[in-house]
């Protein structure tokens, strides 16, 4: 059994009759779709999304930044007012 990672679902059917109503219901929270009550997919709200995209983004600057440690012995040290 997959786990729904929202608190509020439906089933694609009745996200097709009426989305505008469904996404007003949610009230600006998560919505899963469900195909045979599996989630399928899920509406997620823009700002949520815009979130989730940050996150993601600083995620990726911090493994970046512990690779270049590794590498700090071999680094050349820069004085910035010198740039």
């Amino acid at each position: 059994m997959e786990h729904v990672h929202a608190n509020l679902s439906t089933s694609i059917s009745e996200f097709k009759k009426n989305p505008s109503a469904l996404l007003a219901q949610a009230g600006g929270e998560t919505v899963a779709l469900l195909n045979h009550n599996k989630p399928t997919a899920y509406i997620v709200p823009a700002k949520t999304y815009a979130k989730m995209l940050e996150v993601l983004e600083d995620i990726e600057l911090l493994e970046l930044a512990k690779e270049r440690l590794k590498d700090k012995d071999t680094a050349v040290k820069v004085d910035l007012y010198d740039l």
